[in-house]
């Protein structure tokens, strides 16, 4: 368990946009709207073993929103399942930190980012542990962008009627996606109401207030899946980058620009971050 959630959410924002800038990557504005809730998954709710990656009683969780890796990767760095210095090769040439999660990473259960995939593989563990008898639980995180897919909605049929009381889902609806606003796009008006009407349970959160999360997130269940949606900003900490639509596929291209992001996320989460050897600086 990490003692203190805003400084790991604030190391995974600074890892994260470090990453992309010297891999010339995209993907920084659903990074930043993530690490508060990876910040709790991996700081106080996940039962996970760093220093044993495939413990068979861990705890399952499917990044199905794995085009935003880096905030993944930097949560996983930050609790010792791999070299803090590994995140200085993402998106090299060898290197095992691709551009979309890979199952080749310490802790990463299923390379993803095809959107619509995750919420199916997550519900498929849920439904092994609970045929296996196991306490596991599984979580997992969507975009809100992935909620057009249909195949998310065939999930969510299957976990309800299968009653997956170890499933939870948390869906970070910072409501933009690749090319615009969500509601623009394709508006899906209340997921939680519409969550509700498919038999899940479902509550609205702060996807930024991280007591609110872990409340949510270990809150007791009624024998249903759950879901957490969680209200966020897109490129949250970084002034420049916040509800704009351009930083799903920009990043930092300068360094005046890597300065000017590092310094506005320093204000937003004042203080040092927390760093793993070898870290990116």
């Amino acid at each position: 368990m990490h003692k203190d959630l805003a400084e790991l959410a604030y190391a995974i924002r600074r890892s994260s946009l470090e990453m992309v800038y010297a891999a010339n990557a995209s993907h920084i504005g659903g990074a930043l709207s993530a690490a508060d809730i990876l910040a709790v998954l991996y700081g106080r709710i996940l039962r996970v073993r760093p220093e044993a990656p495939a413990w068979p009683e861990r705890d399952r969780f499917v990044m199905s929103k794995g085009h935003a890796c880096v905030a993944l990767y930097a949560a996983l760095a930050l609790r010792g399942f791999f070299p803090g210095e590994w995140l200085t090769h993402y998106g090299q040439g060898g290197s095992l930190l691709m551009g979309h999660a890979s199952h080749r990473v310490p802790g990463v259960e299923w390379s993803t980012g095809s959107l619509g995939q995750g919420l199916g593989l997550a519900a498929g563990q849920a439904y092994a542990g609970r045929l296996r008898n196991k306490s596991w639980g599984v979580y997992a995180l969507l975009s809100d962008g992935e909620l057009d897919e249909g195949s998310t909605w065939e999930a969510i049929l299957f976990a309800a009627h299968h009653r997956l009381h170890n499933l939870c889902v948390v869906i970070d609806k910072n409501g933009q996606q690749a090319m615009g606003a969500t509601e623009g796009i394709l508006n899906l008006g209340s997921v939680a109401d519409k969550l509700r009407a498919f038999d899940w349970e479902a509550r609205d959160v702060d996807g930024h207030d991280r007591e609110e999360l872990a409340a949510a997130l270990s809150a007791a269940h009624s024998g249903k899946p759950r879901c957490v949606v969680a209200h966020t900003v897109k490129g949250k900490g970084v002034a420049y980058m916040e509800n704009s639509v351009k930083w799903h596929y920009s990043a930092p291209r300068t360094p005046e620009q890597l300065d000017l992001a590092l310094r506005q996320l320093e204000e937003a989460y004042a203080g040092p971050p927390v760093r793993t050897a070898g870290a990116p600086r």
